[in-house]
């Protein structure tokens, strides 16, 4: 609410970090101090890890622009292998093609991959996560419009990683996060309990933001004894993993980050700016939904957009409107075998 008031009066944004300033500077009896303060500090770590961004560049007038759809949180327990199973049935996918060029002609796109083998179509959708347009690794000839490159570059893309540990058998209590609290966020951290939703002995360890970068400048076994001495520090009888898994979002050359946030003094409009279709080329992905940036939901529905606006574009061209079957779902629903557990 005291955020609210300092946004409501200032007309230049700024950061959560300066307004939470702002807020204390105003009423110091909002300060906190011992435990209080930690805790504090953990819900800063935890809105972080919302944004996989620091609280210092994470923008005050764009924090709160994303809808939440009902239902609670939820874990999907097979993992999403099951989804895209499905829904890949009949497609024609090419697994390890990584793109370096796409031409657009008037009459079609023309895309280049590494071992460069070309592939030509009348219209294509880009779905490239937003770290790598930002890596301008894949030239686009001729070269995007300046409003679509600056909404790729003015659209912030965060890193949250995850450090998998799996134990012998569960030591630890049956929530939904351990937390850890510190004098700052950057100190605090946080567990995902799945043995909680799976019944595996398994806690996955969130970094996000400068720690989250800081962490894969490590080795693996270094950011799991990292993780590890994170989760001593609540349960200081913890015994050791047996088995790990380490992600690297902001080094993987196929992401070059985890997913994107409203930075500082940058408008929400620019995920609508980069979901609008070029010529041929038409725009989906996580960093393109007005309403759900950053999540997986929010990638699938910008996906049917994309594609029905694609569909649409060929059918106009050559005006056969039974050349491409409806968009998926709109005549036959796909039953997807989803197992998820509410957490």
């Amino acid at each position: 609410m005291q955020t609210d008031k300092v946004r409501l009066e200032n007309n230049e944004d700024m950061s959560i970090l300066r307004a939470f300033s702002i807020v204390f500077e105003r009423r110091p009896d909002l300060r906190l101090e011992g435990l209080a303060h930690k805790v504090l500090q953990w819900y800063l770590c935890r809105m972080e890890g919302w944004f996989a961004a620091d609280s210092e560049t994470i923008s005050l007038k764009g924090w709160d622009q994303e809808e939440l759809l009902p239902g609670g949180h939820g874990l999907m327990v097979r993992g999403y292998l099951p989804v895209i199973n499905t829904l890949a049935k009949g497609l024609d996918i090419r697994l390890g093609h990584r793109v370096s060029k796409i031409v657009r002609h008037y009459n079609g796109v023309k895309v280049t991959v590494d071992d460069g083998k070309t592939f030509m179509a009348d219209a294509a959708v880009v779905a490239i996560p937003l770290g790598v347009l930002k890596s301008k690794t894949i030239m686009f000839e001729p070269k995007l419009p300046d409003w679509k490159e600056e909404a790729i570059k003015d659209i912030g893309v965060g890193i949250e990683n995850k450090i998998v540990l799996h134990f012998e058998q569960v030591f630890w209590p049956k929530v939904e996060f351990l937390g850890v609290v510190a004098e700052t966020s950057y100190g605090c951290s946080y567990f995902l309990n799945l043995h909680k939703a799976t019944g595996h002995p398994v806690l996955v360890y969130m970094p996000a933001g400068k720690l989250a970068r800081d962490i894969e400048k490590m080795s693996d076994e270094a950011a799991v004894n990292f993780a590890f001495m994170q989760l001593k520090k609540i349960l200081p009888d913890a015994s050791a993993p047996i088995q790990y898994l380490v992600s690297r979002w902001g080094s993987d050359i196929n992401s070059l980050g985890s997913y994107s946030y409203d930075t500082v003094g940058k408008s929400h409009d620019l995920y609508e700016r980069l979901r609008i279709p070029v010529d041929n080329l038409f725009f989906a992905g996580e960093a393109t939904s007005v309403s759900y940036p950053g999540s997986v939901h929010g990638a699938f529905s910008t996906g049917l957009m994309a594609a029905e606006d694609c569909r649409m574009r060929v059918l106009e061209r050559y005006g056969e409107v039974d050349l491409f079957q409806p968009v998926m779902g709109e005549e036959t629903p796909v039953s997807v075998p989803l197992l998820i557990s509410r957490m």
